[in-house]
């Protein structure tokens, strides 16, 4: 049996799947990263499982994550979204998600994609911090710190550190599988 992760292991299969085949991997995609930005900040206050088995209605509920399209919602689409039990329906995560799409696609232009905005701050290199148990694992860093405060004076919300250091955790900025387990290694020999 392969060592995983000790936060995976009680989770269920769907966060065996998760940890075992996009957490941690670098992501360039810059449809993925706003996927993260929407459920990171719909996940403030509450269980990353909870989200992830609202994942697929949350696809569906925010047109696959088409930035340009949620960026147009009006009031008649929040309002179908705030009655939409298959997410969470709190007006204020779901208002911020149009909300943070207008300044994802202003910071496509301003860069190219919000990939190359993302991944300037480590110069496109993961960081490695080679957690030994989950004790090590930390919810905030100094660089998420300074990314958060920049995407909140862009005008993003629902943005804090810890929702930036979990989103720099799923998509492969820093590599904080535990050295035992099975991922690490794998991933540290694709950087």
């Amino acid at each position: 049996m392969r060592k995983r992760c000790q936060w995976c292991v009680n989770g269920g299969q769907i966060y065996l799947d998760y940890h075992d085949d996009e957490w941690g991997v670098p992501v360039h995609d810059d449809r993925h990263f706003f996927e993260h930005i929407v459920l990171e900040g719909a996940q403030a206050g509450l269980s990353w499982i909870t989200i992830l088995k609202r994942r697929e209605n949350y696809r569906k509920a925010f047109d696959n994550f088409d930035v340009r399209k949620v960026a147009k919602y009006d009031e008649k689409k929040i309002e179908e979204l705030i009655g939409d039990a298959g997410i969470i329906r709190n007006k204020l995560k779901i208002r911020s998600a149009v909300k943070n799409a207008k300044v994802f696609i202003e910071i496509q232009k301003e860069f190219g994609s919000f990939d190359k905005y993302f991944w300037k701050f480590t110069e496109g290199k993961v960081i490695d911090n080679q957690i030994k148990t989950m004790r090590d694992i930390q919810s905030t860093s100094e660089l998420s710190d300074v990314i958060s405060k920049d995407l909140k004076k862009r005008g993003m919300t629902f943005i804090g550190s810890t929702i930036i250091y979990a989103m720099m955790q799923s998509v492969g900025m820093v590599n904080d599988h535990e050295i035992g387990c099975f991922r690490y290694n794998e991933l540290k020999n694709d950087y």
